[in-house]
């Protein structure tokens, strides 16, 4: 795994992005924001769920005016999302940690003159979100919706802002298949210092979303790219946080909780490893010390395995063997060695915080 690259640190709110800042995770709801209670209640769910901030939509006038009254409600960050209307983002400014723009539908260059001195004025960065579906025409007519055409757009408006003096930036550069994403990152990543936005966008159901969002932005982080992200989900809200959560524990990009190691079924197994593992992952789940633990259902895999992990279950026929580092510190029937590998996970936690 590359080192991360070295990036211009700003601030969304109280939370730092970029530079030596933990990569962090972030969601979008998905109500009418001008229904404050709505989009609050929302809010809260992405704070339970581990979000870091959060971005809300505002597409008319009622939406940015509701903004002081979510704001007054919840602790996250705040981020609002304009398109189109540049007169939405001053509203806006008013009440937010951060304004997001898409270069490509926003209009005259007056405006964007307009939304970086009020954002100069409240201290806010600004996220240059540029889209493979929405470029500007220039870039669209040369370049197509390209990666080559995103990361001209992204530098256009990069220059445009810091010729006005603006550089508290953050870029993102999303289309809605890995291939272009990544390729558009990857591309413009050496050219400047900004913190990077990470997703690929309408990336589709739970299923595909995890699927095309570990290989691409799992591919730039495992390439040191990438300062925050937004797994793009067509689903629950909570999901979007766990699966990105997961795609940086298992690129090594954040030590944090138990990384479970099981084998996949098959004929050797002599335990119901699939109701074992799924215990283990509840029971689990609150541990934070970055732990390798191991859960095997034969002895085929699970001895090697054991020594490589902290705490392992070793299952054979009706009973098994715990371990502490490759060291079998228990023999017991079937029914108690998740009771007992529990106690010593939780054990192994507490003396190494």
């Amino acid at each position: 795994m590359k080192e991360r690259y070295p990036t211009k640190k700003i601030y969304v709110g109280d939370v730092a992005v970029g530079g030596d800042a933990p990569i962090s995770v972030q969601s979008m709801t998905y109500s009418d924001t001008n229904n404050v209670a709505e989009t609050v209640e929302q809010i809260n769910r992405l704070h339970f769920a581990g979000a870091d901030m959060v971005r809300v939509a505002v597409p008319k006038m009622e939406d940015a005016l509701a903004l002081k009254a979510i704001k007054e409600q919840i602790s996250l960050p705040l981020i609002a999302d304009i398109h189109f209307n540049y007169k939405l983002a001053l509203e806006a400014s008013k009440w937010v940690d951060c304004i997001r723009i898409n270069p490509g539908n926003i209009g005259e260059k007056s405006r964007v003159k307009d939304i970086v001195k009020a954002c100069q004025e409240r201290n806010l960065p600004i996220r240059i979100g540029v889209n493979a579906g929405s470029l500007e025409k220039e870039f669209d007519d040369k370049y197509g919706a390209t990666a080559k055409g995103m990361v001209a757009s992204a530098e256009y408006n990069i220059k445009f802002l810091e010729d006005l003096g603006f550089t508290d930036i953050k870029v993102s550069l999303k289309a809605s298949d890995v291939e272009r994403t990544v390729d558009a990152y990857r591309m413009l990543r050496p050219k400047n210092h900004y913190p990077f936005h990470l997703g690929v966008t309408e990336a589709g159901t739970i299923f595909h979303a995890t699927v095309k969002s570990s290989i691409g932005l799992g591919a730039l982080l495992l390439d040191g790219i990438g300062d925050t992200m937004r797994i793009s989900i067509t689903g629950e809200l909570e999901e979007e946080i766990k699966v990105g959560k997961a795609i940086l524990k298992d690129s090594g990009r954040v030590k944090d909780g138990l990384n479970i190691i099981s084998c996949p079924t098959c004929g050797r197994i002599e335990a119901n490893l699939v109701s074992a593992v799924a215990e283990v992952e509840r029971r689990t789940a609150h541990i934070k010390t970055p732990m390798d633990v191991s859960v095997m259902g034969c002895v085929v895999n699970a001895i090697g395995e054991a020594k490589h992990a902290d705490v392992a279950i070793a299952y054979g026929k009706e009973a098994g063997l715990v371990m502490i580092k490759g060291e079998v510190v228990a023999r017991l029937p079937e029914n108690e060695l998740v009771d007992r590998f529990v106690e010593e996970v939780e054990a192994f936690a507490k003396e190494n915080r």
